[in-house]
């Protein structure tokens, strides 16, 4: 039998081994830690986490892409319920993991101070890892439950977006709250900007949604009301004015753009968030029982959440080609604009198309609102992550020259362009597919049964999915090249990188 007592001479070497194994991979990355602050090595591990569940996410798509072709592929092994859980979780986590690691990043430059509660921040990040591990497995492992108090609390909520369970909720609270706690005491201690204090109003309502996502009720009418208001103020509102923030950071510090310019927008970002994401919000209200001018209002309102972050890049981009600044970071500014652009075609165009009250009469519920919800995510937030890893990681590889005429600089332009055509291609694929739904099972079959099956069962939906199939696959392939390129772009490139200054 195994000797299972941990011998501590053991256990030293094991750690020795380990360190040395990081050590090596360190070495291997040509990462330089001495270029960053204390605020930056905290972002750089929510970073790793971001891409890890990325992959995550990702693998599990194709899973569920799967079972639309093959229903019986992995059935009572890995059934589609779950594939599409921890692929639609994983997302959702994966842009969080990023959001908070882009502010720990610009926290000591933009504040002017070292970061306050260090040792909280490096706690809470260990927390929130572990606490998905665990919810992960439980979600891989278990499954299901008896359906009472017991699963909420340790299987699963059984809320879409929102379905870790409470114990899990709550450790995920105290680690938003000791994330709050470090970014308002770091610019406390040091000075305010108006982006600082954009974000520090942002994170009280992300916080304070977090605490109504907790809310629960038994009457399904008022449980989906709240439930509706929490998810599409996370996205359509604080996750907005957040990658708002992260967008004129970036901007100053890629193009050396004017902190007027960007802060400008910034507020009028804000200022349009109480009718794009409150008001908006009203085209999600067709469903369950509001008056009918909701619709109408959320319909118009809903489809002018990006305009101000377009205008930023826009009239950034403007003005540094006025002053003649140059770019030391070609692949963070491709991603930058193609996050204006994603974010204006995928939140905005595809969400006004989808949501008109005459249109989503017919396609609530169907592939349309796949086909929106993977274009505005994709554009909307997992491309200001991408340009931001960028920006991370050409500052660790010492500041290093990062332009189109770099070695090997193809692989960041195969990862942008197969990305973007892989989402694109899916968002297409399941548009079609929705446009079938909506014509066989709404308009024709009235919404019945036999309408859902003739229209699942269509061949023009069958093959649609194949090509999100064929599209999911291009995405794939794009993310292993990203991955491949972050580990390994300036590596050995001797030129710097021109120091950009911002003007006021």
């Amino acid at each position: 039998m195994t000797n299972m007592s941990a011998n501590p001479e053991t256990v030293t070497e094991n750690t020795s081994a380990l360190k040395n194994k990081l050590q090596a991979l360190h070495s291997w990355a040509a990462v330089d830690d001495s270029t960053l602050n204390d605020g930056q090595k905290l972002a750089v591990k929510y970073f790793m986490g971001a891409v890890i569940l990325f992959i995550f996410q990702i693998l599990f798509g194709l899973l569920a892409a799967a079972q639309f072709i093959a229903p019986n592929f992995l059935y009572e092994i890995l059934d589609f319920s779950v594939n599409r859980m921890v692929h639609i979780n994983a997302m959702i986590l994966w842009m969080l993991y990023g959001f908070i690691g882009c502010t720990y990043w610009l926290l000591e430059d933009e504040s002017g101070t070292e970061i306050a509660g260090l040792k909280f921040g490096v706690l809470g990040f260990w927390v929130l890892s572990a606490a998905i591990t665990v919810v992960v497995l439980v979600y891989l492992l278990v499954q299901t439950g008896a359906g009472n108090d017991t699963t909420l609390w340790l299987i699963n909520e059984g809320r879409e977006y929102i379905e870790a369970p409470r114990w899990a909720d709550i450790g995920i609270v105290i680690v938003m709250l000791i994330f709050f706690y470090n970014v308002v005491m770091t610019f406390s201690k040091g000075k305010w900007s108006g982006i600082a204090g954009v974000l520090t109003l942002d994170l009280v309502a992300l916080a304070g949604l977090y605490l109504a996502g907790m809310f629960y009720m038994t009457n399904i009418t008022h449980e989906q009301f709240w439930w509706w208001w929490v998810i599409h103020l996370w996205v359509e509102a604080t996750w907005e004015v957040l990658v708002g923030v992260i967008m004129a950071w970036s901007l100053m510090t890629i193009l050396g753009v004017s902190r007027k310019i960007v802060t400008t927008w910034l507020y009028i970002e804000v200022a349009l968030m109480f009718g794009s994401g409150i008001l908006g919000l009203g085209h999600h209200y067709f469903w369950i029982g509001t008056p009918e001018y909701w619709l109408t209002i959320g319909g118009f309102f809903s489809a002018l959440e990006p305009i101000p972050l377009v205008a930023m890049v826009v009239h950034a981009v403007y003005d540094s080609g006025e002053r003649g600044f140059k770019n030391m970071n070609h692949p963070a500014m491709a991603w930058l604009i193609a996050h204006a652009f994603g974010n204006f075609f995928g939140a905005g165009v595809w969400g006004f198309m989808h949501t008109l009250p005459q249109i989503n009469l017919y396609t609530h519920g169907t592939q349309w609102s796949a086909s929106h919800g993977h274009l505005a995510f994709f554009g909307a937030y997992a491309t200001i992550n991408i340009a931001f890893f960028y920006i991370a990681i050409q500052h660790w590889r010492g500041n290093v020259w990062m332009g189109a005429d770099s070695p090997n600089s193809w692989r960041w332009k195969w990862a942008l362009a197969l990305l973007n055509i892989g989402v694109l291609g899916m968002t297409i694929a399941l548009l079609i597919a929705g446009y079938e739904q909506s014509f066989i099972e709404r308009a024709i079959g009235g919404s019945t049964w036999g309408g859902y099956f003739a229209a699942q069962t269509h061949p023009s939906f069958m093959t649609a999915m194949h090509w999100r199939m064929l599209f999911g696959w291009v995405t794939a392939t794009g993310l292993g090249l990203l991955v491949w390129d972050l580990l390994t772009i300036g590596k050995g490139e001797t030129r710097k990188a021109e120091v950009i200054t911002h003007s006021e």
